[in-house]
């Protein structure tokens, strides 16, 4: 073995619960003592001197170039400065690309960070208070890197039905799993209840987790004041929880680097393997919403390169901004759905502060690491509407092979693509529906108007929207706007249904 052999040295995770938004840190500060902490982490002294890259993760904020705010505030003159994509993704996949860096010897020490505010921007917006660092900033230079496809996952067909969100996608997945698996609507609602139960129990003994409140099924399945319908089938609870304000940063370096400054060998992760791959860039172009041919295929290599084998797996941290998109997961890479599959709590307890998520999951995952005598844990990371995929395998020993990376993308889109009606009036079949209830129905346009300027939310049903096979094997998009198919809709099972769509995307069922 080379070494070169890329190693996990240092970790952090910030949080902050500031009530007052005037107060509450800016994103930066919050980066800045992430990466800070991170550093010292790894108990040895000359590292900070030695980085050579600060590789931040796009958030909502207006920062051009973070990393070079943080390589000046911490003093590490002429590190390279990165920055990612917005995409659930990015972590994991620019951690594989910086462990591929410090293999090739292009980089000798990596640092990986993000943060995002979004409690505090939830709270300025309510409170109708101008933050300065959602405006765009003018730094001496741009970023020297940038990691990252920025294509457009949403198809014109969806976005003439309103179809945007990512909950209202996800939705739709769960929909056609439960069809798919022959469940009951009752039976399916307390599974996935019960399913975001044990995720909620993993955060409890979390310390970096957002929400560690102890909550049962019945708590997260069962619509309140507290816990409003979302969508069909989704309430507050089983979404992703943007309203956090958290920051992470990750260490990488050269085993070389590592031994040569004294790192303790219990603060040594060990990536082993990394994949990626993108699904068709269009829901409606998949062959199916009940599947994920980049997860089979890129998990399953990201495990086979490492040699190890699901039932090794000591830890795993599925990524879970909702329920279908751990099922999904599950099913494509072999896991039991009974085992803990989040280290966190996930994005919803764990916190979920959007493209920043997978850095506290790499974090956890390997501060659990560290307390075991060997071990071997895999983290998986999704970005747009289950588009993109990454994975990482990691272990506390020292690896026999150097690390190996894959992208499956070619191999995926080389499979079926199901075509698109643009226009079409006439006869279909439900393939799988959403409803949506009241301002969680108006459709966001950036992120920053997540946190704020929302319709108030409802508990009465809006707008249906439904994904429909044609008899020639095409998919189309209809809406429903009747309030007893509506309420219908929320009790009974309407995939496999006929239904008629006219020229306008309106849909009657039948």
């Amino acid at each position: 073995m080379t070494q070169r052999t890329p190693v996990l040295v240092g970790l952090s995770q910030v949080l902050q619960r500031a009530d007052d938004p005037a107060a509450a840190r800016p994103p930066i500060d919050l980066m800045v003592e992430a990466v800070r902490e991170a550093v010292e982490d790894a108990e040895t002294s000359g590292l900070r001197g030695r980085v050579d890259s600060v590789r931040a993760m796009k958030g909502v904020w207006g920062y051009r170039n973070p990393a070079l705010r943080i390589t000046e505030a911490l003093d590490m003159p002429g590190a390279e400065t990165g920055l990612s994509v917005v995409s659930g993704n990015q972590v994991q996949a620019v951690f594989n690309q910086s462990a591929l860096d410090i293999q090739n010897g292009r980089r000798e020490a990596i640092v990986l960070c993000s943060a995002e505010c979004g409690r505090t921007m939830g709270r300025a917006a309510k409170a109708n208070l101008e933050l300065d660092w959602l405006e765009d900033d003018d730094p001496p230079h741009l970023p020297d890197a940038s990691y990252g496809d920025t294509r457009w996952t949403r198809h014109e067909m969806e976005m003439n039905r309103g179809i945007q969100q990512a909950v209202q996608y996800y939705s739709l997945f769960e929909i056609a799993l439960r069809w798919r698996n022959g469940e009951t609507v009752e039976g399916h609602r307390a599974r996935i209840a019960e399913l975001w139960a044990g995720f909620n129990r993993v955060a409890q003994g979390n310390p970096n987790a957002w929400i560690r409140k102890p909550l049962t099924a019945g708590d997260i399945g069962t619509v309140s004041p507290a816990n409003r319908a979302v969508t069909y089938p989704y309430t507050k609870l089983m979404n992703a929880n943007m309203r956090v304000d958290m920051a992470a940063a990750l260490v990488l370096c050269s085993l070389d680097l590592a031994r040569s400054l004294g790192v303790p060998e219990s603060k040594m992760i060990f990536p082993l393997s990394g994949t990626d791959a993108v699904d068709h860039y269009f829901v409606s172009e998949r062959d199916n919403l009940h599947s994920s041919p980049a997860i089979r295929l890129a998990g399953r290599r990201a495990l086979a390169l490492a040699g190890v084998e699901v039932a090794d797996l000591d830890f795993i941290d599925v990524y879970s901004c909702f329920p279908s998109a751990v099922q999904i997961a599950a099913r494509e890479l072999g896991l039991d759905l009974e085992r803990p599959l989040s280290v966190t709590g996930g994005l919803t307890f764990g916190g979920g502060p959007l493209n920043s998520y997978v850095m506290h999951s790499i974090a956890r995952t390997a501060e659990l690491l560290r307390d075991r005598d060997g071990g071997r844990a895999l983290v998986t990371a999704n970005g747009g509407m289950l588009t993109k995929h990454s994975f990482g395998v990691y272990s506390t020993d020292e690896p026999a092979t150097p690390y190996r990376h894959e992208d499956l993308t070619a191999e995926v889109h080389a499979l079926p693509r199901r075509e698109a009606a643009t226009e079409y009036a006439g006869a279909a079949e439900i393939e799988s529906y959403t409803v949506m209830f009241g301002g969680a129905a108006k459709a966001t346009k950036s992120f920053r108007s997540v946190y704020g300027n929302r319709a108030a939310p409802t508990t009465e049903p809006s707008v249906a929207h439904l994904a429909c096979r044609l008899p020639d094997g095409r998919r189309a998009w209809a809406n429903v706007d009747d309030p007893d198919t509506l309420s219908a809709m929320c009790e009974q099972e309407f995939c496999g249904r006929p239904v008629r769509i006219d020229v306008a995307g309106g849909a009657v069922c039948q």
